[in-house]
């Protein structure tokens, strides 16, 4: 996720490492949807370029992963085709289409394809279970006024699946052929019930689109995600979960992000 202020020209060493797979006539147009690195679109590509400082407790960022994902997705029709990589930088295909607003049943349905692949070989670990909460707990700020952190339901196990970890509308195209989610940074063999909460999270829908999403449209969500047990289970992990993400926003609300303190009160309202 990316801060308002970046360097909006790319250094001489980018330029020289990315040169081989670009157009050298086509300019270097800032694109600003994010909030965690530099990306440009440049011709029929997108160049990222990684901020380490940018990363999160909750929000990782980490290149190496995000190529993992997109090899990883090659032909699935779900994220864009990488180009190239390197040790901090890497070049893909740029998705003609709008940030997604709107409906959410082709988000649930793209999310559910994607919780069903099989993880690709070397992702990261996220926490799962009851080290989801231990985790929270290790870098929730104490001083924020959060209410009690929720406890994990003693009867339910972990699970791994592969999701994107960084699900929020930013991060999805609303392509022709169905969504497409970019930023692929954190990704991690993790629980799916997360992507659905950072979905449907009403600080993260304020943050990207400008208001949460209404209650009708969260039940055609989740009565559009296919797997119902998964549904079930954010169910059962919703307190914990979007817990999780206004300790975030506090977090952020911390460090001098404003509008992130708009997003902790709207997403503790939530009910």
């Amino acid at each position: 996720m990316m801060q308002a202020a970046r360097p909006l020209t790319p250094s001489a060493r980018l330029k020289r490492a990315v040169q081989p797979v670009l157009d050298p006539a086509a300019s270097w147009e800032p694109l600003r949807g994010g909030r965690s690195n530099a990306v440009w679109q440049v011709g029929d590509c997108v160049v990222k370029h990684y901020r380490p400082e940018a990363a999160s407790p909750l929000f990782a960022n980490l290149p190496a992963q995000e190529r993992l994902a997109l090899e990883a997705l090659a032909g699935q029709g779900l994220a864009p085709r990488l180009r190239a990589a390197g040790p901090d930088w890497l070049v893909y295909d740029h998705v003609p289409g709008a940030v997604w607003s709107g409906d959410p049943a082709p988000v649930a349905r793209a999310l559910a394809r994607l919780h069903g692949l099989p993880p690709p070989e070397g992702l990261r670990r996220g926490a799962t279970g009851p080290m989801l909460r231990a985790e929270i707990l290790g870098w929730a700020p104490a001083d924020a006024g959060l209410p009690v952190c929720p406890a994990w339901p003693a009867d339910l196990s972990s699970l791994g699946r592969f999701i994107h970890g960084d699900a929020v509308p930013g991060n999805i195209i609303a392509a022709p052929g169905g969504p497409i989610f970019i930023d692929w940074q954190c990704p991690a063999l993790g629980d799916p019930a997360e992507d659905i909460a950072t979905f449907l999270s009403p600080a993260m829908q304020m943050l990207y689109v400008g208001a949460p999403l209404q209650e009708d449209a969260v039940a055609r969500f989740l009565a559009s995600y296919p797997q119902t047990e998964i549904v079930a289970r954010y169910q059962r992990l919703a307190p914990l979960l979007h817990w999780r993400i206004a300790a975030h926003c506090a977090w952020k609300a911390a460090r001098g992000d404003a509008d992130y303190a708009a997003a902790l009160r709207l997403e503790l309202e939530r009910r």
